[in-house]
């Protein structure tokens, strides 16, 4: 045996000698380094979207103060910079690949704050402060339903979220009306202000009864269309834009009927997303394939089913009424009789 003290063992040796210990320090190292560029990286593309929900919420607490100064019109342009704002920072995280769940948190709260909180206190700021004492109190308490709403709206819009088993076609469709929507719809009394004056549409039964009528629409089951997974179809491509033109000269002369004419079409829109999301849960596996193909799959249905898949109109009887002929008279029929003598 070998006298003095003894060395710990390195493992094995390179041909050359080298202990194999530095190369496998090295490498961790260098495995390290790379993590540590990845999670700086990350943290970096995780600022992007967060700054642009907090710059969000900041503006629309900033309408809430300019609508009880009085700036009604900056309070509404406020609010629209802030659901502008409030719509890039998801579609900034999912192109950054940064999507994350306090993120997810952050995005909530703020839509609960711009689409809840703001539009009810510009609303009461605007409208409803100047009323009676009786009408001032009833008035906060139907904004304040109103806020809770939306809170309740965006829970529940949450937990849908995470349904897994949910159908494809779901996607197209959202449960009551979403809670930017809402906000436009809350601020119909303000807008009509505005461009109108005072009156009826003022009063505090009115803006009162509007305000519930939205909330209950906000927790309600009702399907609206999701625009975002909207499909154009190319001939009706020119129609859209003439749309489009005609929306931006009312947003630059009369932004307030602008917001007027959208209300109305959007509730107009309802019974025909409520009578396309019953078609399309009748035939879930229809949804996959475009129109077109969808309606030759729906005549071989009938086809299969026995019809040869030409829907028959109704051939109504020709009476004398929609010829226009009247009943013969007891006189139109002695006149007849002599005619016939004669």
């Amino acid at each position: 045996m070998a006298d003095g003290p003894t060395r710990p063992r390195l493992g094995r040796r390179r041909r050359d000698g080298a202990p194999r210990r530095r190369a496998r320090v090295a490498g961790q190292m260098r495995r390290r380094s790379d993590r540590e560029r990845r999670h700086s990286l990350r943290d970096g593309r995780m600022f992007l979207p967060s700054a642009l929900t907090i710059l969000a919420v900041c503006a629309g607490l900033s309408a809430v103060r300019f609508a009880d100064e009085g700036k009604i019109d900056l309070a509404l342009g406020l609010l629209v910079i802030a659901a502008v704002l409030d719509g890039l920072d998801g579609r900034v995280a999912r192109m950054m690949d940064a999507t994350t769940k306090i993120g997810a948190e952050i995005d909530s709260l703020a839509d609960a704050i711009n689409f809840g909180v703001a539009p009810a206190l510009i609303v009461y700021s605007a409208v409803l402060r100047d009323s009676d004492s009786m009408g001032k109190d009833v008035g906060w308490i139907l904004v304040l339903i109103y806020c809770a709403a939306i809170v309740l709206r965006l829970a529940r819009f949450n937990t849908l979220l995470d349904d897994d088993d949910a159908p494809a076609y779901t996607k197209e469709f959202f449960v009551g009306v979403p809670a930017p929507a809402a906000a436009v719809m809350a601020l119909l009394p303000v807008g009509m202000m505005q461009h109108f004056g005072t009156g009826w549409w003022t009063s505090t039964a009115a803006v009162g009864s509007w305000m519930v009528f939205v909330a209950l629409l906000a927790v309600s089951r009702v399907p609206t269309l999701s625009f975002k997974t909207a499909r154009v179809r190319p001939s009706a491509l020119a129609g859209l834009l003439i749309v489009v033109a005609a929306a931006a000269a009312l947003l630059m002369t009369f932004p307030y009927l602008l917001m007027v004419i959208g209300v109305l079409a959007y509730l107009a829109h309802m019974p025909f997303a409520w009578r396309m999301q019953r078609l399309v849960a009748a035939r879930p596996e229809h949804w996959e394939v475009p129109a077109r193909d969808r309606r030759l799959q729906r005549r071989d249905e009938r086809r299969a089913a026995g019809g040869n898949g030409v829907r028959r109109r109704r051939v109504a009887p020709r009476t004398s009424a929609r010829l226009g002929l009247r009943r013969p008279t007891p006189q139109t029929e002695r006149h007849a009789d002599d005619i016939v003598e004669d």
